[in-house]
């Protein structure tokens, strides 16, 4: 730090790097702004607790050093994963020898700062999977317990490794927030896609006449008949919307047709369902999706009667050379979206 003139530096320790880095910060609180603790111990006994555990794995090491075969005592949500498991090999020959990995954790088995944390004076945070299959969790419970301060975030989770996993972008996020005071922006994932929207004409009428047994019946037949024809038509639910569903295609010609096919043969169960598509960028959150794409699909599919489907004139100019006839229901102002939309219902 001193050759490069760095006069401070906030440390992050992961698994045995972190005894080391909370000795430094221990050691020398000038230089350090920060410490991060991520799956780590100040006690070897919370990684290899028993002589037992200890013998596999230097039996591994002497067997098999390099094959990535302790992939899953580290990351065992990859641990069928072939590609990952070389890339976890080749990380294993170039990080040691096999005599030097032996020697690296006969050393790292005398590892123990517990008398130690208890004088760290930097601000500290500490990570653990609760799950954590190398480092037990109650290893990063004992640092944030006696490390004056320290925030403790315990997340689910097998992997040791804090780059494999469901959550690494949430673990990432919170070292970024504490570090800086602040979560980096959320990045909108967009995309083209054709979003459709169904609805029940009449439900509630519907319903009242049915009763709730006879009504339950007659939607749970109707689910699955929308369910049958997004599976046909390539499509995917987004969500149900009342007595209709959200669903996008990566191709409006297909989600046109599907939104025929639903109208038909829903039908004969005796309810007419109306709808709309339109085709624009939308925002990806998650399985949900928004924007003003949704917005102009769900206003179309409003216009449209029993048994009608309604497409907006992108749709109409996306499908041309399809087979696909409309017929021209004017200029509509649909409601929130700014101008004149031009809108089509399809003939068959």
């Amino acid at each position: 730090m001193e050759a490069v003139g760095i006069k401070e530096a906030a440390l992050l320790g992961v698994s045995e790097g972190g005894p080391l880095t909370a000795l430094f910060a221990a050691t020398h609180p000038e230089l350090c702004r920060a410490l991060v603790l991520y799956g780590s111990f100040a006690r070897f006994a919370s990684w290899l607790p028993t002589e037992e555990a200890m013998a596999q794995f230097l039996d591994y090491v002497d067997q098999a050093w390099g094959t990535g075969g302790s992939l899953p005592l580290f990351a065992p949500t990859r641990a069928n994963d072939p590609v990952f498991q070389r890339w976890w090999g080749r990380f294993e020959r170039l990080g040691a020898s096999p005599a030097t990995a032996k020697n690296l954790m006969l050393m790292n088995r005398q590892i123990d700062v517990s008398d130690i944390v208890s004088t760290i004076r930097v601000p500290t945070l500490v990570i653990h999977r609760t799950e954590d299959v190398t480092i037990n969790v109650e290893g990063g419970r004992y640092l944030a317990h006696n490390i004056p301060g320290a925030r403790y975030i315990e997340v689910p989770g097998k992997d040791h490794l804090p780059f494999v996993g469901d959550n690494t972008d949430e673990i990432a996020d919170a070292i970024e927030e504490f570090l800086t005071g602040s979560r980096p922006p959320v990045a909108v994932d967009r995309v083209l896609a054709t979003v459709l929207f169904t609805d029940i004409v009449g439900s509630t009428e519907k319903a009242a006449t049915l009763g709730d047994h006879r009504w339950r019946d007659l939607l749970n037949n109707h689910h699955a008949t929308i369910q049958n024809n997004l599976t046909r038509f390539r499509g995917r639910k987004v969500k149900t919307t009342g007595d209709g569903i959200l669903a996008t295609f990566d191709g409006p010609a297909r989600g046109v047709r599907c939104a025929c096919a639903i109208s038909e043969e829903t039908r004969p169960l005796g309810i007419e369902v109306r709808a709309g598509l339109h085709t624009g960028e939308c925002e990806m959150m998650g399985d949900d999706v928004g924007g003003i794409a949704v917005h102009i699909g769900a206003r179309v599919a409003a216009l449209a009667g029993a048994g009608e489907v309604f497409v907006s004139s992108t749709v109409k100019d996306l499908v041309a050379g399809s087979g696909l006839r409309f017929g021209d229901r004017g200029s509509k102002s649909l409601k929130g979206v700014p101008g004149e939309w031009h809108v089509f219902a399809v003939e068959r």
